[in-house]
């Protein structure tokens, strides 16, 4: 770093594009002066309809890349909705399992979790040439989807085949990725890690986007693992494909994965040093003579006037700082010439407790992760390929603190779920997870759905519940071994709720209820806490009051009441809870007078609470 001054007026174009890289890196290029704006692609941030450009530059171009773009700003009106009777301690667990197209769920957490999320962890398609990859073509209709792609799931999942005879094989892949890619980014802390487990197949262009939609500043690491034990004999092609990959991206450039832990076993006070325990180190240089002469000398132990000759590589220290060195009586000399001086390392100088951290993972592999599955589910073999749960662990340690939140969009099998209430239970952490996966149906052909399974979730949400029995039995930790289920679905408003002016006023019983007859309170307060960013994981309590459900959020964040027949009498108790949000239908007022009569009465006894209408 210069001490120089810059004897000049801030550059406020440069300070411009590194704003707006903040906001939007994917919009930095090169060009033959340095970084700039891609103005064709920051049109199309701006917009709701595609932007034709054709300036040359550097970039990763593929069919279909614009339309990802505009496909992950579109908003949405799909909400999420609880079902309590799949969840486990449903009111107070502040874990979530989400049912639906990751692309959607991803939009509806923007507010709530914006910023929150310490960690994400997804293994996606591998893109093999057998994988069905998430079709999401925004300018059709469902029916024309259909006569389109031929073939939707049971549940009308976009999900298509994409083999490697496609003539869109590569693009389609990257088309889904994209626009997924850049909603997670902003759920991402400032200090968030992104671990994207990924094959031989597509981890080439995988770094392309990232570094699009991270920026480059933003890679990390490239963790290989093997996954193989045993050499594939059968393989086609004569190569063994033993290791997989896991592509790592930061928010901000001053994040850092956290490292190997360093082994404090080293360290002893034999000579009952005031200073503390010590370890030998080594003092031994890097440069050879004719790169740095300065640390090559002989070195003389003054005591004993012992010489000891200088190594090939000379040492670490200049004379001057190796003599304040000696004089502090840091360097250890042996009784012998042909010794070598070595320096007294304290533990009390250590400036972090990790080390360096290896990108070769040797340890763990896929056969662990079938055969945890195998031993949960009695023997039976439900999923294939689960990732391993001691891999997901490592990632996790290098990624989050005790008490983070965690979010896989393509949970699979929930193998990061189980992994994470395993480290809770070792280390007494807090760390909360967020599920989401696409109900996939199961082949009729399998043993999973002769077992009883109809689609990945029914799976998924099976293998947390087993797994937290199992851990809780062997450890009898103390941690949130519960989730709370949602299931993403179309709004619980009315069409008429969004789109009034389509509406003719002769059409009067649309007006009397905006919202779906076969909704509940706890679907609306879901879409709620949505709309109002509130996290879905705060804790509920149901009250009665005056007769009425009453739904009260994290103490007295917020308290809902969509039943019908609210009145001032009503609006006195619910103020003395002074809570910060309060929320009612419109139907649950016998009239206009009466809902103004309540707003006014809230804001003269609980002047603090803000309340809204649906």
């Amino acid at each position: 770093m210069t001490d120089k001054l810059d004897m000049a007026s801030p550059d406020m174009v440069s300070k411009n594009i590194e704003m707006i890289a903040d906001l939007f890196p994917n919009c930095i290029t090169e060009t033959a002066e340095g970084k700039a704006i891609d103005f064709d692609l920051l049109k199309q941030e701006l917009s709701h309809e595609i932007i034709e450009g054709t300036k040359e530059r550097y970039r990763l171009e593929w069919p279909g890349k614009k339309e990802a773009i505009v496909t992950a700003n579109l908003p949405t009106t799909k909400t999420l909705r609880p079902v309590r009777k799949d969840s486990v301690d449903f009111d107070t667990t502040e874990n979530l399992y989400i049912e639906g197209d990751n692309l959607e769920v991803l939009k509806l957490l923007q507010e709530s979790y914006l910023g929150k999320i310490k960690m994400i962890y997804i293994d996606p398609p591998y893109n093999t040439g057998n994988d069905f990859v998430y079709r999401d073509n925004f300018s059709q209709d469902t029916q024309e989807f259909k006569e389109d792609s031929g073939q939707v799931d049971e549940y009308s999942q976009r999900l298509i085949a994409n083999p490697d005879t496609s003539g869109r094989y590569h693009s389609d892949w990257l088309t889904m990725m994209y626009p997924r890619l850049k909603l997670a980014r902003n759920l991402l802390a400032d200090d968030g890690l992104i671990f994207i487990s990924i094959g031989d197949d597509e981890v080439h262009n995988l770094r392309k986007i990232c570094d699009e939609v991270f920026g480059e500043t933003g890679f990390s690491a490239s963790f290989i693992w093997k996954r193989r034990q045993i050499v594939d004999s059968r393989s086609k092609t004569g190569v063994s494909t033993d290791h997989e990959y896991c592509l790592v991206y930061k928010k901000n450039n001053n994040v850092r994965i956290r490292g190997g832990e360093k082994d404090l076993n080293k360290y002893a006070n034999p000579d009952n040093d005031p200073r503390g325990p010590w370890m030998s180190d080594n003092m031994v240089g890097l440069a050879t003579k004719d790169q740095r002469p300065n640390l090559h000398y002989d070195l003389v132990n003054p005591s004993t006037n012992i010489k000891y000759d200088c190594p090939p590589t000379g040492w670490r220290y200049e004379p001057k700082r190796m003599k304040e060195l000696i004089s502090n009586g840091e360097v250890l000399f042996p009784a012998k010439e042909d010794g070598r001086p070595r320096r007294k390392k304290f533990l009390k100088d250590l400036n972090e407790d990790f080390t360096g951290f290896s990108t070769m993972l040797k340890t763990v592999y896929n056969t662990q992760g079938t055969r945890e599955l195998r031993t949960l589910f009695d023997e039976h073999e439900y999923f294939d390929f689960p990732k391993p749960t001691d891999l997901i662990k490592i990632f996790i340690e290098q990624g989050v603190e005790k008490d983070s939140i965690i979010l896989d969009f393509f949970s699979g099998s929930a193998t990061t779920a189980h992994a994470t209430m395993q480290l809770n239970a070792e280390d007494t952490g807090s760390r909360k997870y967020i599920m989401v996966q696409l109900p996939e149906a199961i082949d009729e052909n399998t043993e999973a759905k002769r077992a009883g399974y109809n689609n990945i979730c029914e799976i998924g949400k099976d293998r947390i519940r087993r797994a937290a029995k199992k851990i809780k039995a062997e450890t009898n930790a103390v941690i949130d071994y519960g989730f709370r289920v949602y299931r993403l679905d179309e709004s619980n408003m009315q069409d008429v709720y969004y789109r009034p002016q389509d509406y003719k006023q002769d059409n009067l019983e649309l007006f009397a209820d905006n919202v779906k007859h076969d909704r509940t309170g706890d679907d609306l307060l879901a879409q709620v806490m949505l709309d109002w960013g509130l996290p879905l994981s705060l804790k509920i309590e149901q009250l009665k009051i005056s007769g009425k459900q009453v739904f009260k959020v994290a103490e007295n964040s917020l308290m809902a009441c969509f039943d019908k027949g609210i009145d001032e009498a009503f609006a006195k108790e619910i103020a003395g809870h002074k809570p910060m949000r309060v929320v009612f239908r419109d139907a649950s007022f016998k009239d206009d007078t009466a809902k103004e009569n309540v707003k006014q009465l809230l804001k003269q006894l609980s002047p603090e609470t803000e309340m809204r209408v649906i």
